[in-house]
């Protein structure tokens, strides 16, 4: 991890809260996913100023996001998708998630 994405994880972790813990970080990426959000299962992208939030089975995307971050972020989805079905079942029942592997 580069000295800019440490500055930025830190950034980010302080801002984030409890009720929107992260789940992975990778490129500058940060993923996150809300307790007893509403339906479709989803989880939370930041990147700089850009915020999206993206469809777990279906990877459909609301919010701007640069294209190759956007890329990543979904390549990420499509080699998670089962871990996060199953944290999205964790939140639903207010059970601590689990981290999940970074985009290399």
């Amino acid at each position: 991890m580069s000295v800019r994405e440490k500055i930025s994880y830190l950034c980010i972790s302080l801002l984030s809260s409890d009720s929107m813990p992260q789940l992975s970080f990778f490129y500058g990426i940060i993923i996150l996913m809300n307790f007893a959000d509403h339906a479709p299962a989803h989880f939370h992208a930041w990147y700089g100023d850009y915020k999206i939030m993206v469809s777990i089975q279906d990877g459909v995307v609301k919010g701007e996001m640069p294209g190759r971050a956007l890329r990543m972020i979904l390549e990420w989805l499509d080699l998670h998708r089962e871990e996060l079905k199953a944290n999205w079942e964790r939140a639903c029942k207010g059970e601590p998630l689990e981290k999940i592997e970074p985009l290399k």
